[in-house]
């Protein structure tokens, strides 16, 4: 199994904005095949550190991930966050 954690700091840090960019990533779901599992997680302490948002998405395989890297609907979101996202950064790893 492949995890792939993605956290994003968005330009706006409004709940309203970050609920909108959760649910983006949350309709995935149901829609990849090769996508096993999701969570989106909002953070909760608010400091200036912390991101607003985790994503946590797992695969049987790399061959999935990649797949899931270049599917239409990944990369729909993918346009979404290239204009709400002030930085990102992610992890992958075998679980």
């Amino acid at each position: 199994m492949i995890t792939h954690i993605v956290m994003f700091k968005l330009k706006d840090r409004s709940p309203e904005a970050i609920e909108r960019t959760a649910q983006v990533l949350r309709d995935m779901e149901g829609k990849i095949e090769q996508l096993k599992f999701l969570e989106v997680g909002l953070d909760v302490l608010h400091s200036e550190r912390s991101y607003d948002i985790a994503l946590v998405t797992k695969f049987e395989s790399m061959e999935d991930l990649e797949a899931y890297q270049v599917h239409p609907v990944h990369k729909k979101v993918i346009e979404h966050m290239t204009q709400v996202r002030e930085a990102s950064a992610s992890v992958d790893y075998v679980s």
